[in-house]
């Protein structure tokens, strides 16, 4: 069975892929969440008690709590949908969007490159080593205004117009 660290597995997006890893039935989710204002751990209530479930209060700016979670829980996958996300917010009082959306996950993926590169010298890891990957969910923020018609693809260049982006 895969193991899957989810960040931000407690607000809507994160939750929403959490709850849908249990209905396939092949992994053990691990949900790391800071618990903010975006956070509500009442949907994820179908999930609470289950032996594939465990949930870690913690911040992705703590480089070695992430780590540690990453070795004792022999993660295959990292998913993170850890965000500040209220736009108004971001454009008010960017601090906290700059630590956590920009800081925590360059310390996000420090943790899981340390974590990654210590399987490579492990012959036993080998496998786990070449089938680690690590997923960042962002949003659709960081492209822009779209206008009243049209659509975004994977070409649209970047345009952001707020530190939430």
């Amino acid at each position: 069975m895969k193991t899957i660290f989810v960040t931000g597995g407690a607000g809507f997006i994160g939750s929403n892929f959490l709850i849908s890893q249990f209905k396939t039935g092949c992994a053990k989710v691990i949900n790391y969440d800071k618990l903010t204002y975006a956070a509500n751990l009442d949907t994820l209530s179908s999930v609470d008690g289950d032996p594939n479930y465990i949930f870690i209060e913690g911040d992705i700016c703590d480089q070695k709590l992430v780590y540690e979670t990453l070795i004792e829980h022999q993660v295959d996958s990292v998913v993170n949908f850890a965000a500040e996300s209220h736009v108004d917010r971001s454009i008010e009082a960017p601090d906290n969007f700059i630590q956590t959306n920009i800081v925590g996950t360059f310390k996000l993926l420090q943790a899981a490159r340390d974590y990654r590169d210590g399987m490579k010298v492990d012959d036993a890891k080998k496998d786990r080593y070449k089938n680690f990957r690590f997923l960042h969910v962002s949003t659709d923020e960081v492209y822009g205004s779209l206008g009243d018609s049209g659509f975004f693809t994977e070409e649209t260049p970047y345009a952001p117009n707020s530190p939430y982006a």
